[in-house]
């Protein structure tokens, strides 16, 4: 064997690497993107089994303006749930308490100005 043989065999190995390589980054993608969108239709489903249509609404609206505090909600919810203490469906005026107590836990800021 030529030093160009071996030369050529070591790039096709390394091309098969890499090639290797990026399948199996490809499918550890494509399972944790199942995995999310499973997750996802779990809470889904579960938020429809402990809320009111028009509490699922007003959800609905709080992630368009803010998803990561909607996700918050939904998981404080879904813990509610499964701990037994929603005991019946939720409606929006119950989750409007819930949204007041998480509010309320956030230091509320004033601002007030000074005259001169």
């Amino acid at each position: 064997m030529s030093p160009d043989d071996l030369e050529e065999i070591r790039q096709k190995r390394l091309r098969e690497l890499m090639q290797s390589q990026l399948q199996q980054q490809t499918s550890q993608q494509v399972q944790k993107s199942i995995q999310e969108q499973q997750v996802a239709e779990q809470i889904k489903l579960i938020l429809t089994q402990i809320l009111e249509p028009d509490a699922r609404q007003r959800l609905a609206n709080i992630r368009v303006a803010n998803p990561e505090f909607a996700r918050q909600i939904e998981i404080l919810l879904i813990q509610l749930y499964q701990g037994g203490q929603l005991p019946q469906k939720l409606s929006d005026e119950g989750l409007k308490k819930i949204l007041e107590r998480i509010r309320g836990k956030k230091k509320e800021t004033s601002i007030t100005r000074a005259e001169k």
